[in-house]
């Protein structure tokens, strides 16, 4: 017999069992949620869902009365719907009760981000929840349940430091740019798409003294507010390969299905720019350069994969902060569990009515 509690659950991949390569077949793009949320819902056996999709995991959430069909139909969802043959059935996880929440109260919190302390996390769970919300896919279960994460969030960010002083990808990207380049002051920085990640990796380059800045995104009029916002130049989509002949440093973060660069294109790209080496930061999911990229010569490229882990490696002493923070957790669970612990069970109702 499963308890009331087990039937509020959580699962997927994430960045620890499964590798950018893969986690790009998978991703779902914002407009892709509202149709996916509905399939997912009912080939998984879901009374309430939440899909969250980003560079680091791809999971749902829900409260189900079979959590087993659950588990092993997600596979299978994600072989469909992305139209693809792997099977993610191994790297996949599923936490039931207890361990489901623990899980996204971490997550929130920032703390089983590959860059531990990281706060963008915190706005995609909200941008997910808000999108299952508006379409109707959550109830009094995982609207509790993504409300007391938030809080509980806000709770180690305040009363912590663990965002404080964190190596991020930005930093990473000036470290490294540093090491190819030496002095940045004579760079120059094209970024494609207009996304928050690449936005914030640009403007830690910026803070070293980089004179200029190209903007290129397939919606001209948001490249030009992020041209201004960055004192730069936007660039029409049709243009910005022409354009990066000039630039020493590309950040890469869109949307799209395909690689935006390929090791073809940039390869005579490479033969107009002589000997000039050409740092390139990949930050989408799914990945906007080919990996083959990488065999050029000149030409120094790293994917969302490749910086978390090195900024990963500059925060062992932090171990303090994340233990402090789990404690802080400990309370906003036990709140969830003990409110769980007194309603129904989850669906029950939409059954009585069907």
């Amino acid at each position: 017999m499963i308890s009331t509690l087990d039937q509020v659950i959580c699962g997927g991949l994430t960045f620890e069992k499964t590798a950018v390569e893969l986690r790009e077949k998978v991703a779902f793009r914002a407009s892709q949620l509202p149709a996916a949320l509905v399939e997912m819902k009912r080939e998984l056996g879901l009374h309430e869902a939440v899909l969250v999709s980003t560079c680091n995991r791809v999971e749902y959430f829900g409260a189900t009365s079979g959590p087993t069909q659950a588990a092993e139909a997600w596979p299978a969802f994600l072989r469909r719907f992305h139209n693809i043959a792997e099977d993610f059935a191994a790297p996949s996880f599923q936490l039931r009760g207890e361990p489901c929440v623990e899980h996204l109260f971490s997550v929130a919190s920032g703390l089983k981000s590959m860059v531990v302390g990281e706060t963008e996390i915190l706005g995609q769970l909200k941008d997910a929840y808000d999108i299952a919300r508006s379409e109707g896919q959550t109830g009094k279960w995982l609207n509790r349940l993504f409300q007391s994460s938030f809080a509980a969030a806000k709770s180690v960010r305040s009363r912590t430091a663990i965002t404080r002083g964190s190596v991020s990808v930005g930093s990473v990207a000036v470290e490294l740019a540093e090491k190819i380049f030496g002095d940045l002051r004579g760079c120059r920085v094209m970024v494609i798409g207009a996304g928050e990640t690449s936005e914030r990796t640009a403007r830690a380059l910026l803070s070293h003294g980089l004179p200029s800045i190209l903007v290129a995104n397939r919606t001209h009029e948001r490249a030009a507010a992020l041209a201004q916002e960055l004192g730069g130049t936007a660039v029409r989509w049709e243009d910005w390969e022409a354009r990066a002949v000039e630039v020493d440093i590309m950040i890469s973060s869109t949307s799209a299905p395909h690689y935006v660069l390929t090791a073809e294109k940039l390869e005579g790209l490479v033969r107009q720019r002589g000997r000039r080496p050409l740092f390139l930061i990949d930050l989408a999911v799914p990945r906007d350069f080919e990996p083959a990229i990488n065999l050029l010569d000149d030409v120094y490229l790293y994917d969302i994969d490749d910086l978390q882990s090195i900024a990963q490696g500059h925060l062992r002493s932090r171990q303090t902060e994340i233990v402090r923070s789990v404690e802080i957790l400990k309370p906003h669970v036990e709140r969830y569990l003990h409110w769980a612990s007194r309603q129904g069970e989850p669906g029950f109702a939409n059954r009585m009515q069907a």
